[in-house]
């Protein structure tokens, strides 16, 4: 029996809505977006990680100085209690998603054996 996987993508898209984690995210993510100041951190913080991540995907270096900047504004960000809870939040999700991946990897590890155990 053919099993559709787009249908099983879209139940585990509801299940991950569903979950401790993720709504917990969203509750967090929803007070911050609510208290202006806070707001206005986080989306300084997240700007500052974007454009890192994108001049890394581009091949660009990324400077000392610019290391240094996101450092600090991710310090200042964590002493927001909120920011902060959101963070722990977000690591949460990643490791959960992380697992998930494990997982849904499986199969094809299997098939062409583990690099590490050859």
């Amino acid at each position: 029996m053919a099993v559709n996987l787009y249908d099983s993508a879209y139940a585990m898209e509801n299940a991950i809505r569903q979950s401790e984690e993720y709504v917990l995210l969203r509750k967090i993510y929803n007070e911050i977006n609510e208290d202006v100041s806070t707001r206005r951190m986080f989306e300084n913080f997240r700007n500052i990680q974007l454009k890192l991540q994108e001049k890394q995907m581009m091949g660009q270096e990324i400077t000392q100085e610019e290391v240094v900047y996101a450092q600090k504004a991710a310090a200042l960000a964590r002493q927001n209690d909120k920011i902060s809870k959101l963070m722990d939040a977000e690591q949460r999700m990643s490791m959960v998603i992380a697992q998930l991946n494990e997982i849904i990897m499986k199969p094809l590890e299997e098939l062409y054996g583990y690099p590490n155990n050859q």
